[in-house]
């Protein structure tokens, strides 16, 4: 249990080791993302409450937001017709004296008693002529005690069921004054950058006298949030650097040309470049840790193949980890049109799967495609020369670990679909080397994307009806959750369960399914199946076809409550139909018709780009709405922005200065201290 001063170290300890926070609320925490001491730290108000204006009964004027100290004169509890009951209090001060009123807080009349001297804040109102408070912010005034709740800039935090802002706000007090006067950043690089005591920031954020002091503070944190995020990523970059590779695998100009040669389709000029950015790191003993991006149906399975075709030259293993058994099954598919020509000899390892391989005489295989079931297979990764994750941010951090942990360590490549903007990427990715496909293959179309108003959706089922009975089209329709909720449903949205019971009255005449994550994986295969071969019209699903689920007659998708989703997700989506370069469409249908929500989606039906529309999630949800419904939490900063371009500059400049400067940091223990805790929490993400 902490009690005394704390230590850098201290701050990463679970909150629950603070005096007066028990399991239960600890619990609660985690629903804000507060899990250790430094979470709570770093919690920021989204906004004060102006409560600084100190009057007394006399002077106080209606409609003024203003605190008022005195005592409690009188109190009673009066019922009503309603049942609801108020408490009535008269609080007085040398000047006069005003009625108080709160609804259903029964509990205060033992806790505001006559004679209790309090602190009032809220805005003056006239009732019937009489002038009062309705339901104000309360403090007790103790001697020698700063107020807390009133007589300040307040801070108003986001809340969870049983924390509130005042809970909080008297759980940081205290904290604050346990904190280390010393800063973790040098004061050289304090001054440069005009930045306040990393003390005085913490408790200006919580605390300020005015606004001026609170953007400081915002300031400082931001900046400390970015050039650790830097400082970490470097290191972890060097620490990787210096782990010798199982072996190195350098290709020759003809190898390369042989593998390009035997493709059925030619490559873009962002594969060639990225084929030649792989190619020079797998010929080094420095093991390859490279992060490829690119969009669905930009190529990245080529690359991929690409990449376990030098493990084959070299006679080594070759691995591939995809998030579900559906993408790892397609992935297993398309490697082995594209390495039959080379002696490839795919082998299929899933979750309480035996090893299957294709072709069944092999007796050995040379190439390991699965999903994280393989991580636990630590014998066989241990033998694997180039080991690939597609997907990487679906693989959780245990997960992850398992790869970081192999005794030897195999050239790494990571694959994402997820669009993301290239500062934000250098940011989380510090440690990785970054390549873009940024070019689709000559022919590929996108869907038409159309916004569809409620007062339309009558008109668009009849035309998705026609469009399957007169052109053999399949349609996707996604929607957000599996199952109703009441907070949910309350917003209109609707769970994949419900409006497939009730598409089957909408489309009598065509034949459905239901696909969703919970499903058994023989269930899964069989309704993929079924629609694959066109027996199934319409496939009502949940995001699970977000990745991996490759249909090419599919050319119809209708995204439910599309405003539930990033941008760069339903950019995502929109890329599983029209995967034979056919006509297809995407109908987005928003179940929230406010300007902001159809002028956002509007962007997707003139936005083909990606990382455009990424970036334009970026400004307008931001970073933690980035990934989408179905990816949120893979990344979240609590002060700073990742929109913050010139920061994230700044930052990353001065991290490579200090590095330069004091390559381990020893000329700055503090520093190294902090960012020591740091690294020991750090997972490398691939």
């Amino acid at each position: 249990m902490v009690t005394n001063r704390l230590t850098f170290e201290d701050l990463e300890k679970p909150v629950a080791s603070l005096p007066l926070i028990g399991p239960a609320t600890a619990k609660r925490l985690e629903k804000i993302n507060i899990f250790t001491i430094a979470d709570l730290l770093l919690h920021p108000p989204h906004r004060y409450h102006d409560f600084s204006h100190i009057v007394t009964i006399a002077t106080a004027k209606v409609g003024d937001t203003v605190t008022i100290q005195g005592e409690i004169t009188k109190s009673l509890m009066l019922p009503t017709r309603s049942r609801v009951t108020l408490q009535k209090f008269t609080f007085t001060d040398t000047t006069g004296s005003i009625d108080i009123t709160y609804f259903n807080q029964p509990y205060l009349l033992s806790t505001l008693r006559r004679g209790t001297e309090v602190s009032l804040a809220g805005v003056i109102e006239s009732h019937r002529g009489k002038v009062g408070l309705v339901s104000p912010e309360y403090e007790i005034i103790k001697p020698n005690q700063p107020l807390l709740h009133t007589g300040r800039l307040i801070p108003q935090y986001p809340e969870t069921k049983g924390v509130s802002s005042k809970w909080l706000r008297s759980r940081l007090a205290p904290l604050l004054s346990l904190l280390p006067s010393i800063d973790p950043l040098p004061e050289t690089l304090r001054q440069k950058h005009e930045l306040i005591p990393w003390k005085e920031a913490l408790s200006s954020l919580h605390y300020p006298q005015n606004e001026s002091q609170a953007l400081k503070a915002r300031a400082r944190l931001a900046f400390d949030e970015l050039i650790f995020l830097h400082l970490k990523s470097l290191l972890l970059k060097k620490r990787w650097q210096r782990r010798p590779a199982t072996t190195a695998l350098p290709l020759t100009d003809t190898e390369v040309s042989l593998f390009v040669k035997s493709l059925p389709f030619t490559l873009t000029s962002a594969q060639h470049r990225v084929i030649e950015e792989i190619r020079h790191d797998l010929s080094r003993v420095i093991p390859m840790n490279r992060l490829l991006e690119g969009d669905v149906g930009s190529g990245k399975t080529v690359i991929a193949a690409f990449s376990l075709f030098a493990a084959l030259r070299h006679q080594k293993l070759g691995v591939i980890m995809a998030p579900t058994q559906i993408l790892a099954h397609q992935h297993a598919q398309t490697l082995k049109e594209i390495l039959k020509p080379f002696g490839a000899r795919i082998a299929s390892v899933t979750s309480g799967s035996k090893l299957k391989v294709y072709p069944e005489r092999s007796r050995r295989a040379n190439i390991l495609v699965g999903t994280h079931a393989l991580l636990h297979r630590q014998l066989l990764l241990q033998r694997a020369a180039v080991t690939i994750v597609d997907e990487q941010h679906r693989f959780g951090v245990a997960q992850r670990a398992a790869l970081k942990n192999l005794k030897s360590t195999p050239h790494q490549l990571t694959m994402t679909a997820t669009p993301i903007p290239r500062t934000v990427a250098l940011t989380l990715y510090g440690n990785l080397d970054l390549s873009f496909l940024d070019e689709s293959p000559p022919g590929k179309r996108l869907p038409k994307t159309w916004v569809v108003p409620r007062f339309k959706r009558p008109n668009a089922y009849h035309w998705i009806e026609d469009r399957v009975l007169k052109h053999h089209d399949q349609v996707f329709i996604v929607c957000p959750l599996i199952e109703s909720s009441t907070k949910e449903s309350m917003l209109q949205i609707k769970a994949a369960t419900a409006e497939f019971q009730n598409l089957k009255k909408i489309f009598p005449q065509l034949s459905l399914d239901l696909l969703h994550g919970r499903l058994k994986a023989k269930e899964k295969t069989a309704i993929i199946h079924r629609f694959s071969r066109g027996l199934t019209h319409i496939l009502v699903t949940t995001p699970v076809v977000e990745v991996g689920l490759d249909i090419p007659a599919a050319s119809i998708m209708l995204i439910e409550a599309a405003e539930r989703f990033g941008l760069a997700s339903l950019h995502q989506l929109r890329g599983r139909i029209g995967r034979r370069n056919q006509d297809s469409f995407c109908l987005l249908f928003p179940s929230d018709s406010a300007p902001p929500t159809t002028h956002r989606l509007k962007l997707l039906e003139t936005e083909t780009s990606g990382m455009k529309l990424a970036e334009a999630d970026l400004k307008l949800r931001g970073p933690g709405e980035l990934y989408g419904t179905s990816q949120s939490g893979f990344f979240s900063l609590k002060i700073a922005a990742l929109s913050n371009t010139p920061l994230i500059k700044l930052t990353k400049t001065a991290a490579e200065k200090l590095l330069h400067h004091s390559p381990s940091l020893t000329k700055y223990p503090l520093l190294k201290q902090k960012l020591n805790v740091l690294l020991d929490q750090a997972v490398v993400p691939n």
